[in-house]
């Protein structure tokens, strides 16, 4: 049995949910998000709450296993149609850095061309100095573009240049020059 997959979603007044056929659409303010339930569970709406249920069908020792992750996926989708959620990274080196063109960001980031990144649809980026946001209402796609991002340019181990998450720390290593001293 799962403890997560047992806790009910409660949607917010601005947040509408529609369940049709196993399709899950989550409306609010900040857009649109729907996922299909995979087979074996089933979700039930009770007036602002929505419940991930196993199917009365199904077996509860089989789609234990996906039944919390059913119910965090669609709690996640509720928090990014009301909040959203976002990304910061941060460009680190000299002569490293980004800018807007629309939509699209681009990145100078020590290759002989700039990188070019378009932005899927439902993802902002926004440049302030030497730190990207990217930010939208699906979870796993802004995950997913920070990581696509921070991927043109990982951080190097010996002065760490390179595109970071802000916060992330990285391990560095000695140079020839401490290990010379020894």
């Amino acid at each position: 049995m799962s403890r997560i997959g047992k806790k009910p979603i409660i949607l917010s007044d601005k947040v509408t949910a529609e369940i049709s056929g196993g399709l899950v659409v989550v409306k609010g303010p900040k857009g649109e998000l729907s996922w299909k339930l995979p087979q074996g569970l089933e979700i039930v709406k009770e007036g602002q709450e929505l419940k991930v249920q196993i199917d009365s069908r199904g077996k509860k020792e089989k789609f234990s296993a996906i039944w919390g992750t059913a119910r965090s996926l669609i709690a996640n989708m509720v928090t990014g149609v009301t909040e959203g959620y976002e990304k910061k990274l941060e460009i680190e080196g000299i002569g490293f850095k980004a800018q807007l063109q629309g939509n699209n960001i681009v990145l100078s980031v020590g290759f002989s061309h700039p990188v070019e990144l378009k932005a899927p649809e439902g993802i902002a980026f926004k440049v302030e100095k030497n730190i990207i946001t990217v930010s939208g209402a699906d979870k796993i796609l802004v995950g997913e573009v920070a990581a696509n991002i921070r991927k043109t340019k990982k951080p190097e181990p010996y002065k760490g240049k390179g595109i970071h998450y802000l916060g992330e720390t990285i391990r560095r290593k000695s140079g020839k020059k401490a290990m010379a001293g020894a």
